[in-house]
């Protein structure tokens, strides 16, 4: 291994590979290597620009025992930015230090004699380089493990567990599963993959090994700090942070599948607007259009959507309209966009991409000419009416199959770049509403590394209406907000499966709710069963023909649930300056406004172990109800002094206490 010091970089050649370590950000450095002649310039989430700094390179030697037993001196590598360094050695193997202990270090199981265990005879390098033939190679980075370490981040998984240590991730944009590959280690570090290729990682008790199925480069970047907090602050120093919230979007949403008719959205909100309940939005769910890809409303039922809107907005309500990247062939709009190559390509076969209620492709997000085409679509037919925000549903995109070896995008082959699709899917609004004055307050299903930056709300996906699926939600907020994510949000409820008739999804339904009023976003939404609402038309197109669930709104449950939900939205309103206070937090270091109990209290073990119950900001302990017939739960209280907001009742801690949970309240402690 050849090194080189180019001007604070360190550079170390070998075997074909070019490996480049550099300083980038506060205690921070990003880790390339290609095997190709040359890296390319892509930052993919590093997008801010960061302070230039010469990191310390020293170029050293040590001794090692060779195969025949002779001792002679290597040489390595040693590179230094602040409290992080990486050492390479004579066969390229990195390892990384925080303050001079080492916290990552590459598995090297070759016949070199570098081997840290007596199985060295495996000729299984640390960086595996898999070549397809004339074209990319399949990447696998291995590292040792850290036992005792624990692991959060990573996005959202549907799955039971908060520490990500001992999982097997798919790399991979799904709905309902959204990948922000950015992990926090107990042990005081952050590790952003930062590489768009689907692939795995799995955080193993005898290796952790990251895979990306398709690329031309390694690319990974780390930070060492003391604190959760700081670490979040050097990750959004380099990937960037969310905008400011708008205040008039804080409080309540209303939302269902689907309102069918401009009637009946303005029906539903004059009724709460009677009530002198204040909605902060309304969405207009999918299929108000003709067909997909036409980006308008279908006439029919909505006539006069300015009208609507303007309507709306007297009552001081925002509208978000959904709308989809798929271009059904029947839409106007198909033929043009496939002949000027504004659609996602398919490798073989059929071109089909997507068959929900039609034969549609996905749009080319990754094209600045198709952002530029789907934007003035839904300017001249949203925007230019007033609508405020979108819903950019589907954002993975949805596909027929995840076969992502047979798509191409305009940046390269799907399985090189396909978990940036969200990211510049919302871009083709972000920019451009931007450049309006507008701010972007749109709703996705998924988002990748940086998607805070973009006014990206991202919510947990279509999941079943379950107790199961509530506690799985609960470890997806808090780790997507450690991945830096920090407006996030649930349909509360869950999506489908659930019966308004049923006395056990309602309990179900008073528990999601109450949990939502300590969420970013507070939005009512679901797919309500028995679906016996007749279709308006039977056409095979507009906006007449698909079904609607049962109603989903206040008053839909019964006068108890409604007495429940208005009490809740009571407390959510009054906590409207302490959400202006986080939002504003969000925006200035990355702090997430749904935080782990570690996030605010590191020092204490307990708080690392605990995963069904955050703090909501710096101020307020939430426990959520996440049991069918519970009316009592435990909490845990850190060293402090912590009153319960519904009794006033002030108890201390480290302690744990039995809390009351009646059918209408979740315990909630202020930090005194």
């Amino acid at each position: 291994m050849r090194f080189v010091n180019d001007g604070g970089t360190l550079v170390c050649t070998g075997a074909g590979e070019t490996l480049r370590i550099e300083a980038w950000g506060k205690d921070s450095l990003r880790v390339r290597a290609t095997m190709f002649p040359a890296l390319n310039e892509e930052n993919w989430a590093l997008t801010e620009p960061v302070q230039s700094a010469d990191a310390e390179i020293e170029f050293l030697t040590e001794p090692w025992r060779e195969g025949d037993g002779k001792i002679a001196d290597y040489p390595y590598a040693l590179i230094r930015n602040g409290r992080m360094s990486a050492k390479v050695n004579h066969a390229g193997v990195v390892s990384l230090f925080k303050d001079g202990k080492r916290i990552l270090h590459e598995q090297h199981r070759s016949y070199d004699g570098l081997a840290t265990r007596e199985s060295h005879c495996q000729k299984t390098p640390s960086r595996q380089w898999i070549p397809y033939i004339a074209g990319d190679y399949k990447l696998i980075v291995r590292f040792e493990p850290n036992d005792g370490e624990k692991l959060f981040g990573m996005g959202g998984y549907q799955q039971p567990y908060m520490d990500m240590k001992g999982c097997a991730l798919d790399l991979k944009q799904q709905n309902s599963q959204t990948t922000v590959p950015f992990a926090l280690s107990s042990l005081g570090y952050g590790f952003l993959w930062n590489n768009p290729a689907v692939g795995k990682v799995t955080f193993g008790k005898n290796m952790t090994e990251w895979v990306s199925d398709a690329t031309k480069q390694m690319d990974y970047w780390v930070t060492a700090a003391d604190t959760p907090k700081e670490i979040l602050k050097n990750y959004t120093d380099v990937t960037g942070r969310a905008p400011r919230m708008p205040s008039d979007a804080m409080g309540f949403w209303q939302c269902k599948l689907r309102y069918r008719t401009q009637e009946e959205v303005l029906s539903v909100a004059r009724r709460y607007h009677k009530m002198g309940v204040k909605l902060d939005v309304i969405v207009i769910d999918f299929f108000h259009w003709t067909v997909q890809g036409d980006w308008k409303f279908d006439k029919t039922y909505w006539p006069d959507p300015k009208a609507m809107v303007d309507e709306l907005h007297s009552m001081g309500i925002k509208v978000m309209v959904s709308v989809w990247p798929s271009v059904d062939r029947r839409s106007e709009n198909f033929y043009e966009m496939a002949q000027r190559g504004l659609l996602m390509r398919t490798e073989r076969g059929a071109m089909q991409t997507y068959d929900y209620q039609g034969d549609c492709v996905q749009i080319d997000p990754f094209n600045p000419e198709t952002r530029k085409y789907v934007w003035e679509k839904c300017k001249q037919n949203y925007a230019d009416y007033g609508i405020d925000y979108f819903w950019l549903d589907n954002s993975e995109p949805d596909l027929t199959k995840y076969d992502f070896d047979n798509f191409r995008y305009y940046a390269g082959p799907a399985m090189e770049v396909s978990n940036l699709y969200p990211q510049w899917y919302s871009r083709a609004y972000f920019d451009e509403m931007t450049k309006l004055g507008k701010p972007v307050v749109n709703l996705l299903r998924s988002g990748w590394a940086g998607s805070q930056k973009y006014g990206n709300v991202l919510w947990s996906g279509d999941v079943p209406s379950t107790w199961e699926s509530l506690r799985d939600q609960l470890q997806i907020g808090l780790n997507m907000g450690i991945a830096g994510i920090p407006w996030w949000n649930t349909d509360i409820g869950g999506f489908m499966e659930g019966n308004v008739f049923d006395p056990e999804f309602k309990e179900l339904l008073a528990r999601w709710y109450e949990w939502a009023v300590f969420e970013p976003i507070m939005r009512l939404h679901g797919d309500r069963e028995p679906f016996t609402i007749p279709q308006l038309d039977e056409r095979e197109r507009g906006g007449g023909y698909l079904h609607t669930g049962q109603p989903n709104e206040m008053w839909s449950y019964g006068e108890e649930m409604q007495g429940i939900m208005l009490k809740n939205y009571e407390l959510r309103k009054s906590l409207q300056p302490y959400l202006e206070k986080i939002f504003a937090e969000a925006s200035e270091n990355g702090s997430p406004l749904m935080r782990a109990m570690f996030y605010e209290f590191p020092e204490d073990k307990t708080c690392w172990e605990l995963s069904d119950q955050y703090m909501f900001g710096s101020d307020y302990l939430v426990a959520p109800v996440l049991e069918a017939g519970a009316r009592e739960r435990s909490v845990y209280l850190p060293a402090g002094s912590w009153q319960d907001i519904r009794t006033q009742e002030v108890a201390c801690g480290p302690a744990r206490v039995t809390a009351k949970a009646p059918i209408d309240s979740i315990p909630v402690f202020k930090r005194l």
